[in-house]
């Protein structure tokens, strides 16, 4: 297995040069054509001659064959998409789009991927293939981007047997890692309720039903539904986002508009909440004479890490790194990631990469730690070599997981 330091120097060079440009030329959700176009040709210009493009309109695939012979095909995956966000980062690579900007690192997570590309291209000392996933569209709503190469047919026609993703986690040190086996990340719905009252002058409020007032009460109510109506032991969090009523002082509206989100570890607490919600806005808006409207819509399943690619992902990155750098139990986020739709087609694993004490993901200021780059670099390629490698699992430096 290899240590970090085959992954700095020339390589690492190169990859904060990708990484910067990409940085500065940020693109949302499924319009990512030069992101796509500088992919294509890096992957290219490594001498991976199987590379497939417009899956879920920019995505891409590339298979790099090992040397080793026959074997399975493992997918790597990195997302690439950007978020409307304007940059207060104040780097001399910030975004040159106004109005967007790679706040949550998909920038790094490509150009890691890409850096592992060249390197295993160049050594190809595995059995086997390996199946780039270049994705798009992860921080959309549905359909997302992971769910569109799945749906397109990815798993099957590129002959994946395993998956696997990994994230940048600001807070956690350069060099570390962190995984869980099973539930790692939650699952997001979202929700939108339309209270209906009757509006008039704001100096008349006893000619209207006010909608406003109603509201409130709706999202006061929805407090208690965690806090009174679920298990202290399970977990769901429902959060009321959005707000939407009348735009003059002198105005009581019509209607009001509520909206938020939910996420949880458990499909039956999505039950829960989706059936408690509309109860109890429902019930407060009769109270005061007024009706509602009431859209669920469950975005993304939980990501769930399986046993054996939980285990391989723990072995790679322990190789890389030591064993007191890998987190094998990490506390559960109830972020959510669109890569759980990758880990219900197939089994594998997604695992966390510091990122050292940085701005929070999808924060203005926010940017991927170059420094991380050889880190996962090195994972993608130990994982390759551990998964795919001519040397049995039980010959690997680390020994047994623990």
């Amino acid at each position: 297995m290899r240590s970090v330091e085959a992954f700095r120097g020339d390589l690492q060079r190169e990859t904060t040069e990708w990484r910067r440009y990409l940085h500065e030329n940020p693109e949302l959700d499924y319009l990512l054509h030069n992101t796509a176009k500088f992919v294509t040709e890096k992957l290219a210009s490594f001498g991976i001659n199987h590379i497939e493009t417009g899956i879920a309109e920019t995505g891409i695939v590339a298979l790099i064959q090992g040397e080793g012979g026959d074997g399975p095909t493992i997918g790597l995956r990195a997302d690439m998409d950007a978020l409307p966000i304007i940059e207060a980062s104040s780097k001399p690579w910030s975004s040159k789009i106004p109005g967007k900007m790679h706040a949550c690192g998909h920038d790094g997570h490509t150009a890691m991927l890409l850096g592992a590309a060249k390197y295993l291209a160049s050594t190809r000392k595995f059995k086997g293939s390996v199946a780039l996933i270049f994705q798009p569209a992860e921080e959309v709503e549905l359909p997302s981007g992971a769910l569109r190469m799945v749906q397109e047919g990815i798993m099957d026609r590129f002959g994946i047997s395993q998956v696997f993703g990994m994230h940048n986690q600001p807070g956690m040190e350069i060099g570390k890692f962190g995984i869980c086996d099973g539930p790692i990340m939650g699952s997001q719905d979202d929700f939108d309720i339309v209270v209906k009252g009757r509006g008039g002058h704001a100096a008349s409020p006893h000619r209207t039903i006010d909608p406003v007032v109603i509201a409130a009460q709706i999202i006061v109510g929805l407090q208690t539904l965690v806090s009174r109506k679920t298990d202290p032991r399970e977990s769901l969090v429902i959060s009321v986002t959005k707000l939407n009523a009348a735009r003059a002082y002198n105005i009581i509206p019509d209607q009001v508009e509520i909206a938020g989100t939910v996420r949880t570890l458990a499909s039956g607490l999505q039950d829960f909440a989706e059936r408690e919600i509309s109860a109890a806005a429902e019930g407060i808006a009769r109270g005061f004479r007024a009706d509602i409207e009431f859209t669920y819509r469950r975005s993304v399943p939980v990501t769930v890490n399986h046993t054996e690619g939980t285990n391989l992902a723990v072995k790679a990155a322990r190789n890389l790194v030591g064993p007191a750098s890998v987190d094998d139990k990490l506390k559960v986020s109830l972020g959510a990631e669109d890569f759980s739709y990758m880990l219900e087609a197939r089994p594998g694993a997604f695992i966390f990469l510091g990122n050292g004490a940085t701005a929070s993901v999808h924060h203005p200021a926010y940017d991927f730690n170059d420094e991380a780059l050889p880190y996962g670099i090195g994972y993608w390629v130990n994982l390759v070599e551990t998964v795919l490698g001519t040397r049995s699992v039980g010959e690997l430096e680390w020994g047994d997981v623990k």
